[in-house]
């Protein structure tokens, strides 16, 4: 069967020469003159691959997600090993613009055999540590690579996500991050809330960087690696251990920075250079482009969804109220719908007799069996104004400013409970002579 491509570029028409004379399993069936074209062409299912022939730095990985998504295969053809170099680092097949036509077929059936056989975006095979449309060709003479690391060695994504308001979802992320990372694990955490990112006046550092958006705009060309995220992170020491923080969006306007595809990317980066990635994320699930006609255009909501899709743990954070309650509710239902593989751990923050009653921890257990969607409580975090207000006027966090309150130990209990139990584990088994589990 004949695979239909589309091409642009300043050699394609060379490109097309040879392929015609090939008379093989490709057909030429567009020259596109403009990007714009040759986008317009993949969505309407006029074809299966896309080759662009000279002209690449157009090339992102926000266009090849969206390619994928369609099922559309995107080759890049350069004479320059490093733009080849960085192709591959998208996740892309890449060869010398004078590759034969048919090596350039037989890359170009390659590529769409893999889009094929697993449509999902560019971005949610590189946090997982595979580049499916890379592997195949790293062996091969065309130039492209792949990624080699191991998906177990990756560090641990935590969605820290919640409803509207102000149920303390960034409270609980920086004091999770810092736990962690006074537990002498490598940590970063990224400020990913495209509503009203606060992670760093609440480690007070200057916000003025827009860590994350710096990352996604290298993540999007290809140039992310270990020692630009490590440039861009901003260091926090904390307890002897050391917090790499990627701070939030300066303006709330600034959101179209964070293309799911790029932050996906990012996300990935982290986890190949720590062994846990906090992400503060906001409390919208929309799926906005049902409201758009343009499948092309930034989501508003990209990394919110992203990041909850990718994330090891959720963390479903709820104020334990009258008013929290309800809400928390309402969202962990839109939470199943819009991210059927998330399973949310349950929160209840700011617990305190005053807005609950005598016993609210029996209160607020009772009314979730009744009313609550069926998810048992992980996690009781109790109120403490003095500590929290404190830990805020000194930009630090609650081990630090309030080492003794019953709020930074329900923290550190939710976050590095698992972890410590598993350290337990591994010594024992060590001492009795046997493997350590991985």
């Amino acid at each position: 069967m004949s695979i239909p491509v589309v091409t642009i570029g300043a050699g394609q028409a060379e490109l097309v020469g040879s392929l015609e004379r090939l008379h093989g399993p490709v057909t030429v069936v567009r020259r596109c003159g403009e990007l714009s074209e040759l986008i317009a062409a993949c969505q309407t299912g006029l074809a299966r691959a896309a080759v662009v022939a000279g002209g690449t730095q157009d090339i992102t990985a926000t266009l090849a997600d969206r390619l994928a998504a369609v099922g559309v295969a995107l080759v890049g053809l350069t004479d320059d090993d490093a733009e080849r170099a960085r192709l591959s680092a998208l996740g892309l097949f890449a060869a010398p613009e004078s590759v034969p036509a048919p090596e350039l077929a037989r890359l170009i059936g390659r590529a769409v055999e893999q889009v094929a056989q697993d449509p999902v975006s560019l971005s949610s095979f590189a946090v997982a540590g595979a580049r499916p449309l890379a592997e195949p060709a790293a062996d091969a003479s065309d130039g492209s690579g792949g990624d080699d690391s191991d998906p177990e060695s990756l560090g641990e994504v935590i969605a820290v996500w919640g409803p509207i308001g102000s149920p303390g979802r960034t409270t609980v992320a920086v004091n999770c991050a810092a736990e962690l990372a006074a537990d002498g694990r490598a940590v970063v955490l990224v400020d990913a809330d495209t509503y009203g990112a606060s992670v760093a006046p609440a480690l007070g550092l200057l916000d003025d960087s827009a860590g994350l958006a710096q990352a996604c705009r290298l993540a999007d060309q290809g140039l992310l690696d270990g020692q630009a995220l490590e440039r861009i992170a901003t260091p926090v020491v904390i307890g002897g251990g050391t917090l790499r923080v990627l701070t939030g969006l300066t303006r709330a306007d600034r959101w179209p920075e964070l293309r799911a595809a790029a932050f996906g990317d990012v996300i990935g980066r982290c986890r190949e250079v720590a062994d846990a990635v906090v992400v503060d994320v906001s409390f919208c699930l929309e799926a906005d482009e049902e409201l758009s006609f343009d499948t092309m255009a930034p989501r508003r909501n990209a990394a919110t969804l992203r990041s909850l899709e990718l994330a090891d743990r959720v963390f479903a954070v709820g104020a334990a109220d009258a008013v929290g309650m309800p809400r928390l509710v309402r969202a962990i239902s839109e939470l199943e719908q819009a991210v059927p593989s998330a399973s949310p751990t349950v929160v209840f923050n700011k617990v305190r007799q005053s807005s609950i009653g005598r016993f609210p921890e029996r209160a607020l257990r009772e009314a979730w069996v009744r009313f609550g969607p069926g998810v048992p409580v992980g996690a009781m975090i109790p109120f403490d104004g003095a500590a929290a207000d404190a830990a805020l006027l000194g930009g630090s966090v609650l081990l630090e400013s309030a080492p003794d309150s019953g709020l930074r130990k329900a923290i550190a209990e939710l976050v590095c409970a698992p972890v410590q139990q598993k350290r337990r584990f591994a010594r024992r088994d060590t001492k009795a002579g046997l493997e350590a589990p991985r």
